[in-house]
């Protein structure tokens, strides 16, 4: 008999809680948060498949004070967790850390100081994300960093905060505005895309001016974000739903967050994950996703296809790093045709403006099920989320 394939091993991200004490302007999640009665449990991810790679995301996954088991379970499933964050819960973040030294931590800092904490709503939300990080680098942990939603309002902080990283030795992730039932928007828009570009312009140079092959990759991605906020078709394919998949608070596996309705493939609390993954429902979400028209450019979905394609980021990496031994500034926006079209006026904000996936008209799908909606009856999001972390940190004191 001949041996049996391996166990294809997936890239997962595990949405723990929609619950959010942040009020970030580009994101209503904290608005529409789920009830802590009904968020995964460990029995339910005891059901996942094997992972090369897992996020672990929210809302705000710290609001979970069960995070620990969650961990330690993923941990025996996958074979490298990375946490997003927005720091406010240092403790509780430097003593997982403690327990599992290998995870990494991403803190979604939003540009320096004041820009920060206008955009997250957060107060004193800088300080408290770079104390956190500070005191992980101090304890040694080396997979740590900044993660940065690029805006008109945060653009300019763009390279300083990249700065700011390198010299403390972190890693620095960046994403763009996105619309989707996820972040519970449809607004999201850059209005001034050239001055936008050109801050991820010497972003990328940076990038490639270092002597970091992942780094000089970073810059790829980087492109890509200002492909994708000129509207343009993604540099790679999309493969969600078919090596790659997100799990919510419900139990609901999903291709994807970018999608404008939540698309469910199937349930992991009431299926195994077999069944689910091979169900025709799963196939139906798939066929959506060859024909999705959404051109999401975000780090969940790229970095598997830049694995996958990856002759395509590596020739561009090539051509650029070779010409950044010749000259300070080997990238220009002005490579994109659609940047000199733009520059031209060939093309207008207005058309741009349709490429988006900005809505003004949308009804937006909030993710929620209905026990979660029921309790928004009388209370409001925020009021939820703070009554349950007084709750909690009361507790504690006792």
């Amino acid at each position: 008999m001949g041996r049996s394939k391996p166990e294809k091993k997936l890239n997962g991200t595990v949405i723990v809680t929609y619950r959010c004490n942040a009020r970030c302007s580009m994101c209503n999640r904290y608005k529409a948060p789920s009830r802590p009665e009904e968020e995964l449990t460990v029995e339910t991810i005891k059901k996942l498949p094997k992972m090369y790679f897992t996020n672990i995301t929210g809302g705000e996954p710290f609001i979970r004070t069960d995070l620990p088991d969650i961990v330690r379970e993923l941990y025996k499933k996958s074979d490298r967790i990375v946490i997003s964050t927005n720091g406010f819960f240092t403790d509780r973040i430097v003593a997982l850390a403690k327990e599992f030294p290998q995870v990494g931590i991403r803190i979604s800092i939003e540009g320096l100081e004041q820009t920060n904490n206008e955009i997250r709503g957060l107060e004193n939300g800088y300080q408290r994300g770079y104390n956190t990080l500070k005191t992980l680098r101090e304890m040694g942990m080396n997979d740590v960093g900044f993660g940065m939603t690029v805006q008109d309002k945060n653009a300019p902080d763009l390279v300083p905060l990249y700065n700011i990283s390198d010299e403390m030795g972190m890693e620095f992730a960046t994403a763009s505005l996105h619309n989707s039932f996820y972040f519970v928007e449809a607004k999201n828009i850059i209005h001034d895309r050239p001055m936008v570009a050109r801050n991820f312009e010497n972003l990328i140079n940076a990038l490639l001016r270092s002597s970091s092959p992942k780094k000089w990759f970073r810059a790829y991605f980087n492109h890509g974000l200002i492909n994708y906020i000129y509207g343009q078709p993604r540099l790679l394919p999309c493969d969600m739903s078919f090596d790659t998949f997100f799990i919510d608070p419900y139990g609901d596996v999903m291709p994807c967050n970018g999608t404008k309705e939540k698309e469910v493939m199937g349930n992991l609390n009431t299926q195994t994950w077999t069944e689910l993954w091979n169900s025709p429902e799963a196939e139906k979400v798939r066929e959506k996703v060859r024909r999705c028209d959404r051109q999401c450019w975000m780090i969940g979905s790229v970095s598997p296809a830049m694995h996958k394609y990856i002759w395509k980021p590596a020739w561009w990496v090539i051509k650029h790093k070779a010409k950044s031994l010749f000259t300070g500034k080997p990238y220009s926006i002005y490579e994109n045709m659609i940047c000199r079209d733009y520059r031209d006026g060939k093309v207008s904000k207005e058309q741009l403006d349709k490429c988006s996936t900005c809505d003004l008209n949308a009804v937006i799908d909030n993710g929620l099920s209905e026990a979660s909606k029921a309790q928004l009856l009388g209370k409001t999001g925020e009021e939820i989320v703070d009554a349950d972390i007084a709750q909690q940190m009361d507790i504690g004191r006792r």
